[in-house]
């Protein structure tokens, strides 16, 4: 099976992920305008010794450009990528997205920086969830969740527990997915 992930940020979560797994995507997908200096320093060294293969696609990659990144049979996981999947992309691919808002409890917390919205509204629970992805955003079948406490956490401290809490629910998922056992 092919795995391609996406990010839009830093990529320090697919680091993570794979680390863990001592397994890598096929392709790594990124719409960073800025470029490689911000993307994550491991995941530069893995691009600069030849290890990875890396796609730099625009702002808001055309339905073409999705095409190009994914192949029939591939899984397609998003670690913060912070476009709308086009709809015959979600139609035609297995894509699943790692979402830091809880919305099996917390509906609300679809869309654009849920942990900013969980800390400002005080809420006493947060957490992630791994989801299938369809053409409305964060509407696809959840499947792993895991909640946390964040009461009395700053915003970064709300931030950083959201990340890992993440990050090990991805692990936990392609674990299954991969058959793989961790290190």
């Amino acid at each position: 099976m092919s795995w391609t992930a996406f990010f839009s940020q830093t990529g320090s979560e697919i680091v993570n992920i794979c680390e863990s797994l001592n397994v890598w995507p096929d392709l790594i997908v990124t719409n960073r305008e800025d470029g490689y200096e911000k993307i994550s320093p491991k995941l530069q060294k893995r691009l600069n010794e030849g290890k990875q293969r890396m796609l730099f696609v625009e702002r808001k990659p055309t339905v073409e450009r999705y095409h190009e990144a994914i192949r029939d049979g591939n899984i397609v996981t998003l670690h913060g990528w912070l476009r709308i999947v086009p709809e015959e992309i979600c139609d035609k691919y297995e894509i699943y997205n790692g979402h830091p808002g809880l919305i099996t409890e917390y509906p609300e917390l679809k869309g654009k920086d849920p942990q900013e919205r969980a800390f400002e509204g005080k809420y006493k629970l947060a957490g992630s969830v791994i989801h299938e992805v369809v053409p409305e955003v964060d509407a696809g079948k959840i499947l792993y969740e895991r909640a946390i406490s964040i009461d009395g956490l700053t915003l970064d401290e709300v931030y950083s527990s959201l990340h890992e809490v993440s990050t090990n629910l991805w692990i936990d998922f392609l674990k299954e997915k991969f058959n793989v056992a961790s290190k």
